[in-house]
């Protein structure tokens, strides 16, 4: 009984502590079982990429994923807004300048019959004698006031018409040229005076871009150009054309250069008048083709203006097939076509079919007026 008794003691002892061994074991095994389960899911990744939670590789963030290719390609820039805005700019430009030749040639009229009948009223009603007493009242001041601006008078009046016209033209690159020198127009400038077939803002830069230049280099050299040409530009066209001539062709040019950079898929921005300045180099080189040319430089080297249009044409032409960036070459052989373009065949399709728009515009300034609304001045044969 005794032996008995210990038997069952031990056995009962030994029945406890295998219950109890086995409620551990299964309060522990769940613990033991995530903790092997989440080491062989760690092990599943890469190892290049680490041991990253499977959670936060299902739904990566959107901006590190890269772009495919076609989804680029579907992004390029379309060219039916800057197509009609150049289209319509021309013929605004067109339309407006003889506008403006109408209204000059009207005032220019009216000055001649006033100038005529201040000079007879003028006439033996004053003497040198009362110039001289009113010289002799006026100060010192108002003297070197007076000789400063007789001066800078006759030298206006030394200028030619081409001169006076494109002395307008520099006077606002230069002021666009120190705008880009201000830190706080930068953003602004690059907006709105940098033409780029990618930017939001395409229309209004493809005339601004045409007054903009950020080195002075640059703008030298195309104010000079154009400078050297406008005597004889404005006197083939007339002043009013040569301004229609000059915008138009920056538009147009920029327009050209839109398109090639589209196709080539090389998108970057361009700035300066080169596209408009290449245009009235080449309307005068093609109308006067035997006209003597030099280098400021080489006075002694010298050749003649169709030379000079064929080689800048040749020059141009290998810089657009081998991507040449230091220039716009697109925006020069546009600028370049249109001039030609215009001197040859776009003088006699536009400007010479202007008398319906002035006639209807000097019927609305002068409603009771009869006859025909006045014609002639430069450019008008």
């Amino acid at each position: 009984m005794a032996w008995r008794g210990c038997v069952m003691k031990w056995a009962k002892t030994e029945f406890f502590r295998s219950q109890n061994t086995l409620s551990r074991s299964s309060r522990l095994n769940p613990c033991n079982q995530q903790r092997c389960a989440f080491r062989r899911e760690a092990k599943r990744p890469d190892t290049n990429k680490g041991n990253v939670p499977q959670e936060t590789k299902v739904s990566p963030p959107e901006p590190v994923m890269p772009q495919p290719q076609h989804a680029q390609k579907l992004q390029r820039p379309t060219l039916f807004r800057p197509l009609i805005f150049t289209v319509g700019f021309t013929g605004c430009s067109f339309g407006a300048a003889a506008i403006l030749q109408y209204e000059a040639l009207k005032s220019r009229i009216q000055t001649a019959k006033d100038g005529e009948e201040l000079e007879k009223l003028m006439t033996g009603s004053q003497d040198m004698a009362y110039w001289h007493d009113w010289w002799n009242q006026l100060s010192g001041l108002q003297r070197q006031a007076i000789l400063l601006m007789s001066m800078l008078d006759d030298f206006w009046s030394g200028l030619t018409e081409g001169q006076k016209t494109v002395t307008g033209i520099i006077a606002i690159n230069a002021v666009v040229l120190c705008c880009w020198r201000i830190p706080s127009m930068q953003r602004s400038m690059i907006k709105y005076f940098t033409s780029n077939p990618a930017s939001k803002t395409r229309c209004l830069p493809m005339v601004l871009s045409s007054f903009s230049h950020y080195s002075i280099i640059h703008m030298v050299a195309n104010m000079y150009v154009l400078w050297t040409f406008s005597s004889g530009i404005v006197s083939l066209l007339g002043k009013e054309q040569f301004l229609a001539v000059y915008l138009s062709a920056g538009v147009i040019s920029n327009m050209v250069s839109y398109m090639c950079k589209t196709a080539t898929g090389r998108v970057y921005p361009s700035l300066g008048a080169s596209g408009a300045v290449m245009a009235v180099l080449a309307a005068v080189c093609a109308k006067v083709p035997e006209a003597k040319l030099g280098i400021i430089f080489l006075p002694m080297v010298t050749f003649t203006a169709g030379t000079a249009l064929k080689a800048i044409v040749a020059v141009d032409t290998v810089g657009l097939m081998l991507g040449w960036r230091f220039l716009d070459h697109a925006a020069h052989l546009g600028g370049a076509l249109f001039g030609v373009w215009y001197v040859a065949y776009g003088h006699k399709l536009i400007w010479r079919k202007r008398e319906p728009l002035v006639k209807l515009w000097h019927d609305i300034r002068s409603p009771g007026a009869k006859g025909s609304s006045p014609g002639g001045g430069p450019g008008q044969q």
